[in-house]
């Protein structure tokens, strides 16, 4: 994927999955969600717990839950979005919920080992059976469905797909700045000698936020260092964690970092994507849910704004997906079923991806039915190698990605060096 001036006309020539941070919803309730857990839902109600309570992830969520109405519709959808705290909020109450045997019939959740303490915890049943009964295992790609599977069970069905390793470039601070808007960067380096160009010349190169969205730089540059297999084996062990090779990456990110915003802590992923925006900075790097802010700005992909695989990354896609679940004593199974069905089928991730703007998680959604930048990233994921996002749940346990989240704080403010910072990813990662 890269889309500038000069391939801005480029669509996608194969269907296949994605994903993006989306949307919350209606139906045949109100906007607002019951999130109560009384516990004893009505056999013809369904309570989907999400934190998709405004904006793009509301639209997305309403626009799926318009089509479960028309899927089934003796079956009431029940709101149980839970707003506030970028989802700890959702999570939280989750979590009360859960220990007290009191579960929603269904929840959103991030795809991977995000969903392993859920596991451990005999809190969610296997959906295998259901990849079969609406053949899902035809429909998603291989690859996911190896990701998505944890001792030979699947937990979730994914709503959409999202890319995490896109830069995204303002054209006009690159051009007034002597450099090719429309380069091509092969490499970390190339990258980097283009961004001490911008420094010298006292523009910001590359904005970042407060320490998730420093983690999520850090993940892209270990992919770019390492390659994908080497990268995955950072999560199954098969990588060393104190070998050179990781310890150059370290170096890389280190570089990365040098040149980022000195306010960077203070703010969250869309204050450092409007920088891009406002022209204040050159480059950002974040998932691809943050095209809809250039886009909620009139800005059109290849003029205003630029996107393209972090540099060394190429061929690469890094994933993450929201999913849904079906949790041990749901109070309505066969309600929880029947949304999962809506979750998974062609109609409900056209129109939730549509209006979220990530992709669908099937190969057979008609990318022509998307916007410009779904339509590359639709063949992205098509072609390249998959691999799973650290900082968005899908490739360590949440008890890693706070240990990893730690070290990395540690390391940006300045509390440790190289060596310290790859001793304690080492610790965190370990066992």
């Amino acid at each position: 994927m890269r889309v500038n001036r000069r391939t801005s006309a480029m669509v996608a020539g194969a269907a296949i999955a994605g994903l993006t941070l989306a949307a919350c919803g209606g139906g045949s309730d109100d906007a607002g969600g019951t999130g109560s857990g009384d516990g004893g839902g009505s056999a013809s109600e369904v309570e989907v717990f999400t934190w998709w309570a405004a904006g793009s992830e509301k639209a997305g969520l309403d626009a799926m839950v318009g089509v479960f109405g028309e899927q089934h519709p003796d079956i009431t959808f029940v709101n149980g979005a839970v707003a506030g705290g970028a989802g700890s909020a959702a999570k939280d109450l989750l979590q009360s919920r859960l220990q007290a045997s009191d579960p929603p019939d269904t929840f959103q959740a991030h795809a991977g080992l995000e969903l392993l303490d859920y596991i451990n915890a005999a809190q969610l049943e296997d959906v295998s059976p259901l990849y079969d009964e609406f053949d899902l295992r035809d429909a998603f790609p291989a690859d996911l469905v190896d990701l998505l599977t944890h001792e030979g069970n699947i937990y979730s069905v994914p709503s959409n797909i999202h890319r995490a390793n896109v830069v995204w470039a303002n054209p006009d601070v690159l051009e007034d700045n002597g450099l090719d808007p429309e380069k091509n960067y092969t490499s970390l380096d190339e990258w980097f000698a283009d961004m001490d160009t911008l420094q010298e010349a006292g523009v910001t190169p590359l904005s970042v936020a407060t320490a998730w969205t420093q983690v999520h730089l850090l993940e892209t540059v270990l992919l770019a260092g390492l390659g994908a297999d080497d990268y995955t084996g950072l999560w199954d062990g098969s990588t060393d964690w104190e070998g050179p090779e990781v310890t150059a990456a370290l170096e890389d990110f280190e570089q990365a970092m040098s040149y980022t915003n000195s306010d960077r802590d203070g703010l969250d992923w869309p204050e450092a994507t409007q920088l891009v925006i406002d022209g204040q900075a050159a480059f950002n790097v974040m998932g691809d849910w943050a095209v809809a802010a250039f886009e909620e700005q009139d800005k059109v992909l290849g003029t205003d704004f630029t996107a393209f695989p972090v540099p060394g990354t190429d061929g690469v896609f890094d994933f993450l997906a929201d999913s849904f679940t079906l949790p041990v004593g749901a109070p309505n199974e066969d309600g929880a079923k029947a949304w999962l069905e809506t979750v998974g089928s062609l109609e409900g991730q056209t129109a939730f991806n549509k209006a979220k703007g990530s992709i669908p998680a099937r190969t057979d959604a008609d990318p022509n039915e998307f916007s410009e930048y779904q339509q590359t990233a639709i063949e992205s994921f098509g072609q390249d190698t998959i691999v799973s996002s650290l900082a968005h749940g899908a490739a360590a346990p949440v008890a890693v990605l706070n240990a990893v989240s730690d070290a990395t704080s540690k390391f940006t403010s300045g509390a440790s060096d190289v060596d310290t910072f790859q001793s304690e990813l080492a610790a965190a990662t370990a066992g």
